[in-house]
């Protein structure tokens, strides 16, 4: 009969018969090729535990990599509004850019699929005048003719008639202003336009205060979308108020989608951290230094807060908490 052994194994005495250092990794139940093995303070290399004896009275350190996280597989993150499905979450608008060619760029550098139009009359003097139609094709991209400018609900109702009527579209962005200053959404006109736009067979996205309630009666009244706002239109100032907006997504049933404010990719960061589906801005991109550049960031950005928020964020914690296990110490 074998006599044991008597070892100290990771701390804790243990009798053991194996005559080597992989017998006694198998015995533990553990590979040899994912552990490392410290026998009386010295490392043994691993491609010599099959020779390497166990002594009476061995100290043995066995250890080995540990971690954490949920690794599942990016897979398909489209969304959908109103029955169309999109991959880009970044929509982009098509104002305040130097020239249309510059705009085209930033949309394709941006990865948008989806970009925002403002309805404006002709240039009769100039009938021949480039059209954003020349550098967007809106058979590639799909345009939303919104309500930029309007104060009442009579002004955005025919604004978006008279866009159906130019190019068929149905999905449509609805805001309908309270003042010049601030150009915070009158939420009693938007309701008012969303009831009408609804009955006459639009499906307009919303452009909102960021108010779970207000939310949520556009969403009874019909909205395909919510769109409330990170800071007013244009401030750059980023998400001011995260609270509601999460409220908002937490209670919505349709796509949540971050309209203005972004000033930065950090503010796209946040804002799909939070959980919305989408980010649309305008401002941040046509006004930075180098547009181009910035809507590429801004793609990246909307990805990572994305990315961010199907992992799950980390618990916070009031104390420090060291990353490496305390228990199994050498």
């Amino acid at each position: 009969m074998t006599a044991l052994l008597n070892l100290t194994v990771n701390g804790e005495p243990r009798r053991s018969s194996a005559n080597t250092l992989a017998a006694l990794i198998g015995e533990l139940g553990l590979k040899p090729e994912k552990v490392a093995v410290e026998r009386n303070g010295l490392i043994v290399p691993r491609s010599t535990l099959s020779e390497a004896p166990v002594a009476d009275g061995d100290v043995l350190e066995i250890v080995h990599f540990v971690g954490g996280g949920d690794h599942a597989g990016a897979g398909d993150d489209s969304w959908s509004v109103a029955g169309r499905t999109f991959r880009s979450r970044l929509i982009v608008g098509t104002g305040k850019y130097k020239d249309f060619a510059q705009n085209a760029a930033a949309v394709a550098a941006s990865g948008a699929e989806i970009v925002t139009v403002a309805v404006r009359r002709v240039n009769v003097s100039d009938p021949s005048a480039p059209m954003l139609t020349d550098f967007i094709d809106p058979a590639k991209i799909t345009y939303l003719p919104n309500t930029a400018g309007c104060f009442t609900a009579e002004e955005a109702i025919r604004t978006l008639r008279l866009a159906r009527e130019a190019g068929g579209w149905d999905l449509v962005k609805l805001e309908v202003l309270g003042e010049a200053r601030t150009l915070y959404p009158d939420m009693r006109e938007t309701l008012k336009a969303t009831d009408v736009l609804v009955a006459e067979g639009f499906k307009p996205m919303v452009y909102c205060t960021d108010d779970p309630i207000a939310a949520r009666q556009l969403e009874e009244a019909g909205a395909v979308a919510i769109m409330p706002l990170g800071a007013p239109i244009g401030s750059g100032l980023g998400i001011q108020n995260r609270v509601t907006i999460r409220l908002i997504v937490e209670g919505a049933g349709v796509p949540v989608l971050v309209d203005a404010g972004v000033g930065t990719a950090s503010d796209a960061a946040v804002a799909m951290e939070l959980g919305c589906d989408g980010v649309l801005m305008n401002t941040a991109i046509a006004e930075a230094r180098d547009p181009i550049r910035m809507a590429r960031a801004m793609k990246l950005a909307v990805e990572s807060g994305r990315e961010a928020y199907r992992a799950g964020r980390m618990a916070t914690r009031r104390y420090a908490d060291p990353s490496s296990p305390l228990a199994g110490m050498i």
